[in-house]
């Protein structure tokens, strides 16, 4: 399990530093990062052609934005952290 974090900080660490997000498709993260598949993508990171996978990490939550053109590559990542979240479970 710690490798898988290990694994997760140095990718966001890359991905966030990377100058053109297209570096990383949807095949990579998929099969290197635990995540959660979302419904839909949230505010800035919905749009059409798009879906969104969700990591948690150091209290906060990651959420992924791949294009579902080609290679699905990354066009978008958002993190909120723990005070940004109210969330309710049913």
């Amino acid at each position: 399990m710690r490798v898988a974090f290990v694994a997760l900080a140095s990718l966001i660490g890359s991905v966030a530093n990377a100058q053109d997000t297209d570096t990383l498709t949807y095949e990579m993260f998929e099969t290197a990062i635990h995540h959660v598949n979302l419904l839909d993508c949230p505010g800035e990171l919905s749009g059409e052609g798009r879906f969104c996978r969700m990591t948690i990490h150091n209290d906060a939550f990651h959420v992924f934005a791949f294009s579902e053109e080609g290679e699905q590559p990354m066009v978008g990542l958002k993190t909120w952290y723990e005070d940004e979240i109210d969330m309710t479970f049913k």
